[in-house]
């Protein structure tokens, strides 16, 4: 493993620039495909991906024992097995492709980060999510295959500022208030893009609001992303008069937008909300401005929306089950991978291939205390470092937090409460109780089957 820090970090920003602009323009050209041509590259992509699977990656050659995936066809997809987080992390080391890579080598490197942007062995990207069922997940892709999904994020908004005599390729400025730590995908994309084409300008979710208004202040950045929550509470800032920024578009993203948080958020900036699904497992989905349906990128991941056996789910109907196929991380394979969130199909539009739906569900919770607001970011930031929690469940409590853990290895109880503790003084509460103890098992919905990660008094 070698850290690149000092001129190293910089080198990582250069060779990151570089490779997304030499890729964003094919990007933004795919946002005019039609469905026949859509179809064709995914077929050619997903071929790609199989062969990469099978011959690599000794969890899928099992698996995907027998398919030809030279002729393999899109509609014979629903043939092959369903893969979910649980099954990911248990074959870790067998699902990559890259014999080198261990679980235990790249959990070392996440936890080895800081607030450094490194990759490991000079060449990969490693990140942790809680995503919104709480259970933990580790995902590693090259820095090039990271720039390909970084480019299916930032092509809409590049592509508006373009068609509105915007900023051409060479510079697009986004302010974005999101993870500050590397090891979520927001933290490393604001750490890496930070020159032509793009650049984030970063706003850690985890700093107390009167911090990020400052820094929003001064930075004046010319569009915003952040978390739905976050951004409620920019909207009461600026009608307060102590945010004074004026962007030309802002995004709601990593949270459920209800129509209270969008009229809210529209009536104190005055312009129309842009919402905006990331996951770290490589789908990404924008809506037009003021739209709440999402269009999802399918040239870099194919959707299944299914519902409870196996079927397409109707238009309107909430799906039962949706499943990805990332084509694009042919380090760590994610083969028709199950999602948690809640996705309600749309018709697509005339003539587009692309796949859209609204999401409901991945809001997590902000613990409020007194006039103080906690984001989850501020836990969530501190949880996926800590590669014995497997699962964990956290409860609001008058003074602090009362986290549940389920193991998977040996954990410093001691340890981890101090660094939420840590993390909470940080986010402005004043001498936070935090209590950690072990359990068996996470409660779950009776009906979805999902467990509530955050729990507010």
């Amino acid at each position: 493993m070698t850290a690149l820090t000092g001129t190293g970090v910089e080198a990582l920003q250069a060779r990151f620039g570089v490779a997304l602009a030499r890729r964003l323009g094919a990007h933004i050209e795919r946002l005019e495909w039609d469905a026949g041509r859509l179809q064709k590259f995914q077929r050619h992509e997903l071929r790609r991906l199989l062969a990469a699977a099978v011959e690599r990656s000794p969890f899928h050659a099992r698996r995907l024992r027998g398919i030809d995936h030279q002729r393999f066809e899109l509609e014979q997809l629903p043939e092959l097995p369903v893969m979910s987080k649980e099954q990911m992390m248990s074959s870790f080391d067998e699902l990559l492709t890259d014999r080198r890579l261990t679980r235990a080598r790249v959990d070392d490197h996440l936890g080895s980060l800081g607030m450094d942007a490194r990759l490991l062995d000079e060449q990969y990207v490693c990140l942790a999510s809680g995503g919104s069922s709480g259970l933990r997940g580790v995902f590693v892709q090259t820095i090039e295959e990271f720039v390909e999904f970084v480019a299916s994020v930032v092509r809409r908004p590049m592509a508006r500022a373009m068609s509105a005599g915007g900023p051409s390729l060479d510079g697009l400025t986004l302010g974005i208030i999101a993870a500050a730590a590397p090891v979520h995908s927001s933290g490393f994309g604001a750490a890496v893009a930070t020159g032509p084409p793009v650049r984030l300008i970063p706003a850690p979710a985890t700093l107390p609001v009167a911090d990020v208004v400052r820094r929003l202040n001064q930075l004046q950045p010319p569009a915003l992303l952040a978390h739905t929550s976050k951004l409620v509470q920019l909207a009461a800032e600026r009608r307060a008069g102590r945010l004074q920024i004026k962007p030309t578009a802002i995004t709601a993203m990593a949270e459920t937008v209800t129509a209270e948080d969008r009229a809210t958020i529209e009536a104190a900036f005055g312009i129309p909300l842009i919402t905006q699904f990331t996951s770290t497992e490589g789908l990404v989905g924008q809506s037009a401005p003021g739209d709440a349906v999402i269009n999802f990128a399918g040239d870099t991941c194919i959707v299944e929306m299914l519902d409870a056996d196996y079927r397409p789910a109707p238009a309107g109907a909430e799906a039962a089950k949706v499943l990805i196929t990332n084509l694009h991380n042919h380090t760590q394979p994610l083969i028709r991978y199950e999602l948690t969130d809640r996705f309600i199909p749309h018709p697509p539009d005339p003539g587009s291939g692309l796949l859209r739906a609204t999401v409901e569900g991945r809001a997590d919770d902000v613990f409020r205390y007194a006039e103080l607001a906690i984001d989850p970011l501020v836990i969530r930031s501190v949880m996926v470092r800590t590669p014995a929690a497997l699962e964990y469940q956290v409860h609001q409590t008058e003074r602090g937090i009362d986290v549940r853990v389920v193991l998977d290895g040996q954990l410093d109880h001691a340890a981890l409460a101090a660094s939420l503790q840590q993390s909470l003084r940080a986010a402005g509460l004043p001498e936070p109780q935090v209590r950690v103890h072990a359990v068996t098992d996470i409660a779950r919905h009776p009906e979805t089957g999902k467990a509530r990660r955050f729990i507010p008094l």
